[in-house]
């Protein structure tokens, strides 16, 4: 057995922290509950932004948006940022990840040019071709559509026509496909499925490390259970719609929170103020829904997250019957979470209640991590970088501003007294901070007198805004003090002293 771990880190995208049976009977996950029983769930996991592009950067990187630039949908991780990958494979490890990436936009410019863009996402031969490291990785295997979006491409669409599925753009949008009518049952045989894509390829992987007898990082990166609400049969209907709870507002709970709160729940509200890239802004707009159009999403989404749950039993099985189970360290987490009526909101926006930035989190060591423990330590996923560094005994760079959860994994004291949540959307209008701590969440808006002041403990739905309470002024003071000894805390110190003068 090797001294250093192997690391397998396993991804959903936009998943609710509920959406695991071992804790919420309504769902069924017998493969991440089995997981769990041999491991420790932490249940106070948080993202550091709650969209893609920005946590996954922080994943690969120990950092905060605000300081490797990736800070919003739409931008991209520019290559010259060291990687945790950079790290590990500098020390010996294989590197590999397989199914989204999203470091990149959908679009290039002369300035800033992009793998995951038009046209070349969709020139197979140039991905038959690609071999090259990527942010750290040996070997990547990529997609970028959710569900049936016209965006499939890459190493995906490769497989499929692989596999004999030459009819596969029947199952996506236009212009790539010519499928317009799909709602809630996605018309792709489950076989072709990007979960299945996804386990099969990260079993490949996990082979040949096996094989050669090499350390490894892999990163199985699924695509579920971010909307469109699509599955294959039978998932698309596991769950019927009554038999699911479905969150919803509770009356008057926006009164005291920021404007935009309660615009969501207008007809037609109008959002233009907050408007200023001229690109779409998530959650800024109407989140009226059908109550039976919404209950039968919801159902949807259990089925996505059961279908995801499949194949990552299949991944997990593969590592366990290669003989690699004991010295690999295995995680299982999202990128963030995701409203389904929860405050009668839904998707993602400049919303940061628990349901939006705190993370299902499960963690696998056998003999090195408790099993079947849960805890409530803090953990961001900006903590994943310096952690895995850890476990390899490679020492955690400077650059890096996560902190090393390998002692709070094996049981020791927690290594965080808060989190902070970026949401820097829009250049001014959307820049939002959160911190959270034990027991209270202050959210501030750049240059807005509004914000947010949750008390986690008396009031876990976060459905009373205390921020305007005369009777919290000073705590408010006080969190907004934290906030910024924990922003002036994060900042990397990449070059360490080395004089006196």
């Amino acid at each position: 057995m090797k001294d250093r771990p192997n690391i397998l880190l396993i991804t959903s995208d936009q998943q609710h922290y509920s959406t695991l049976g071992c804790i919420n009977p309504q769902i069924r996950t017998p493969n991440l509950d089995r997981l769990a029983a041999a491991g420790t769930r932490f249940d106070r996991a948080y993202c550091p932004n709650p969209t893609c592009t920005p946590t996954r950067a922080s994943i690969i990187t120990g950092r905060y948006p605000s300081q490797h630039g990736a800070w919003s949908l739409g931008t991209k991780l520019l290559e010259n940022q060291p990687t945790v990958g950079d790290d590990l494979r500098a020390a010996g490890y294989r590197t590999s990840l397989v199914g989204k990436a999203h470091f990149q936009p959908l679009a290039s410019t002369e300035a800033f040019s992009s793998l995951e863009a038009y046209p070349v996402l969709q020139d197979l031969d140039f991905w038959r071709r690609f071999d090259e490291p990527f942010y750290g990785f040996d070997t990547v295997r990529l997609a970028r559509n959710h569900a049936d979006e016209a965006h499939v491409g890459q190493h995906y669409a490769i497989w499929m026509e692989e596999q004999g599925y030459s009819d596969w753009r029947s199952a996506f949008k236009p212009p790539t496909g010519t499928n317009t009518t799909q709602k809630h049952r996605w018309e792709i045989p489950e076989e072709f499925h990007y979960d299945n894509w996804i386990a099969q390829e990260s079993a490949r992987q996990l082979e040949g490390y096996a094989e050669a007898d090499e350390s490894f990082f892999l990163w199985s990166s699924f695509f579920d259970p971010h909307p469109p609400y699509l599955a294959p049969a039978p998932w698309d209907t596991m769950y019927e719609p009554g038999s699911i709870s479905v969150p919803g507002l509770t009356p008057g709970e926006h009164e005291h929170n920021p404007p935009h709160f309660s615009m969501t729940q207008q007809e037609r509200p109008d959002f233009s103020a907050w408007r200023e890239s001229g690109f779409g802004i998530h959650g800024m707009q109407s989140h009226r829904r059908d109550p039976d159009e919404l209950a039968r999403d919801v159902a949807v989404y259990y089925g996505m997250v059961s279908l995801m749950d499949k194949y990552i039993g299949h991944i997990v099985d593969r590592l366990d019957d290669l003989g690699l189970a004991d010295n690999t360290l295995v995680i299982f987490t999202t990128d963030h979470g995701h409203l389904f009526g929860q405050h009668g909101l839904c998707a993602k926006g400049p919303f940061h209640y628990e349901d939006l930035v705190k993370l299902p989190f499960v963690v696998r060591w056998p003999g090195r991590v408790a099993a079947g423990a849960a805890s409530d330590a803090l953990v961001s996923l900006v903590d994943l970088a310096p952690t895995f560094l850890t476990a390899a005994d490679v020492p955690v760079p400077g650059r890096m501003s996560g902190l090393s959860q390998l002692g709070t994994w094996q049981g020791d004291e927690a290594v965080r007294d808060h989190v902070i949540i970026e949401n820097h959307h829009e250049p001014t209008t959307i820049y939002v901070k959160t911190y959270v701590d034990e027991r209270y969440k202050l959210t501030v808006y750049w240059q807005q007198e509004y914000g947010e002041l949750f008390d986690l403990h008396s009031d876990p739905g976060e459905r009373m805004n205390l921020w305007n309470d005369t009777q919290y002024a000073t705590l408010k003071a006080d969190l907004t003090r934290r906030l910024l000894f924990a922003e002036m805390a994060k900042e990397p110190l990449p070059m360490p002293r080395i004089a006196g003068a």
